[in-house]
């Protein structure tokens, strides 16, 4: 993935290269997302739910097809050929969305009876596939943000998908591996903690917006991602060479791994521009409602 998030530019208008380069940034990453949800949560059906598997089926080849598309254009494609991309992989990411809820729907009233997708899980991805179609509908809008109030609003979102993973993680390792379990439960509770503060911060708002709370928030967030990145790491590479028990797909051990990867880097990013001479100038698109 590109070590520059490129969310950041310094004027409050969005450049055509910027504005192509962030796209196709934002469409590599989350199109490989959205194609291996479908395939986890086809993994999670139950034999008989062939209409789902169908649907789920359908959505993977849909991303896999737009993954491949995006890694054929440049940062020198015409802009407006970017925007009409940007519309119909919105549109797909609107699509998985309604899937994933519609998948959530019957679990919740127990029509699933047996099947392996937890609620909290359909949900989860259900926020990332709203996160990635609101970021298009911001990108082609034009939309920016003041960078104090995106860095609140975007560590709120990515705090709570790490608390979930580390949740995922502990119901998945068999119940026999206790000590990888009590890391992944006290990594749950670091993440719930840190999103009470990081809600504490977004309700104190503006007052909260100064540059010694923001740079401490960053940092204090930024040494739990980095541990808990290296967990999945680590996770990782016991689920691929078969030396810990669970039922955790290797591919979804490496997808987890690589959302706390990005969560670092969209981090770092906000860091350096917070703390540089010029920060009051820097405007970002605006985050996503959750």
């Amino acid at each position: 993935m590109n070590g520059d998030h490129n969310l950041l530019h310094a004027d409050t208008g969005v450049t055509s290269g910027r504005f192509v380069e962030r796209s196709l940034n934002e469409i590599r990453f989350w199109s490989r997302i959205m194609k291996e949800h479908s395939l986890f949560l086809r993994l999670g059906f139950r034999a008989e739910d062939t209409q789902l598997i169908q649907e789920a089926n359908h959505f993977y080849r849909v991303f896999e097809q737009i993954e491949q598309v995006a890694h054929t254009y440049t940062n020198q494609t015409d802009p407006e050929q970017i925007r009409r991309f940007n519309s119909e992989v919105q549109q797909a990411a609107t699509n998985i969305f309604a899937f994933k809820r519609k998948v959530l729907g019957l679990i919740l009233a127990c029509k699933l009876p047996g099947a392996n997708n937890f609620p909290l899980l359909v949900d989860h991805i259900s926020r990332e596939a709203n996160y990635f179609r609101k970021r298009l509908i911001e990108l082609n809008e034009g939309k920016l943000k003041p960078l104090p109030d995106a860095i609140i609003k975007e560590n709120v979102f990515f705090l709570r998908i790490m608390a979930d993973h580390a949740k995922f993680i502990g119901h998945l390792l068999d119940p026999s591996e206790r000590k990888l379990i009590d890391v992944a439960r006290n990594f749950s509770n670091d993440f719930d903690e840190l999103v009470f503060q990081a809600r504490d911060l977004e309700g104190m708002r503006p007052q909260s917006q100064t540059i010694p709370l923001l740079d401490q928030f960053l940092d204090q967030n930024r040494v739990s991602v980095a541990s808990l990145r290296d967990f999945k790491k680590t996770a990782r590479d016991l689920i691929e060479q078969c030396k810990i028990k669970s039922i955790i797909h290797p591919l979804l051990a490496d997808h987890v791994f690589r959302e706390a990867d990005r969560f670092l880097e969209i981090i770092d990013m906000f860091d350096a521009h917070l703390t540089s001479n010029n920060s009051k100038k820097f405007r970002i698109e605006e985050d996503l409602e959750q």
